[in-house]
C-alpha cells in the first residue's frame, strides 16, 4: 500500500461534477479562479467548452485516504490556444496548467504533495518541455507555492481580467 500514489485524476464530467464544481468555484474562496458569481449553468457552460477543446484538458483530482475523495480541479493548456499565449514568448513545448484546491480541512503538507503529483502527471509527457502557470499577481499563496516548487517567476502581465504573474518550471535535465 505504500506504493499507492497518494493521488489520481480523471477527466472532469461536466455533468455529473456539476454540483461539485459548482460549490467549490462559486465560494469565495475561489475568487481567483473567476467564477464566484457564475450560476451552475454557466460554470456547467465553461466546462463543457472545456471538454469540447482539444487544447484545454480539466481534471478531478481524487485523495486516497480511508475513501477517495475529491481535492481539486486541475487544468492544462496549450497556451498558443490561449490568451495568455499573446503576452509572452511561447516556447515549443510549453503547457499552462491552473489548479484549483477545493475546501476542506488538509494535512500538513498537503499542497505541496498535490501540486508535485500534477507536475510529474504533466512532466510523464515527453513533449512537454516547461510548465507555464500564470496565477492572479494578488494570489500571494499561489505564487509563492509554484516559487516553492521551483517555478522562476517571470513578467507581470495583463490579461484582461486578471494581472497575472508568469512563472515557468523548465523540464529538468
Amino acid at each position: 500500500m505504500a506504493d499507492t500514489p497518494p493521488f489520481t485524476h480523471r477527466p472532469v464530467d461536466p455533468v455529473g461534477d456539476l454540483d461539485l464544481l459548482h460549490g467549490w468555484v462559486t465560494q469565495e474562496r475561489a475568487r481567483f479562479w473567476g467564477m464566484t458569481d457564475h450560476t451552475r449553468d454557466e460554470v456547467g457552460e465553461v466546462y463543457a467548452y472545456l471538454d469540447s477543446l482539444g487544447t484545454h484538458h480539466a481534471y478531478l483530482v481524487h485523495e486516497h485516504r480511508a475513501d477517495t475523495v475529491p481535492v481539486a480541479v486541475f487544468q492544462t493548456y496549450e497556451p498558443e490556444h490561449d490568451p495568455v499565449g499573446e503576452a509572452y514568448d511561447v516556447q515549443p513545448g510549453d503547457l499552462g496548467v491552473h489548479l484549483f484546491v477545493g475546501p476542506g480541512e488538509r494535512r500538513p503538507g498537503f499542497t505541496g504533495s498535490l501540486a508535485r503529483y500534477l507536475l510529474g502527471v504533466v512532466l510523464e509527457d515527453p513533449s512537454v518541455r516547461r510548465i507555464v502557470v500564470e496565477p492572479d499577481v494578488l494570489n500571494e499563496r499561489s505564487v509563492a507555492r509554484f516559487r516553492r516548487e521551483g517555478f522562476e517567476v517571470g513578467p507581470v502581465v495583463d490579461l484582461g481580467h486578471k494581472t497575472a504573474q508568469l512563472a515557468f518550471l523548465p523540464r529538468p535535465r
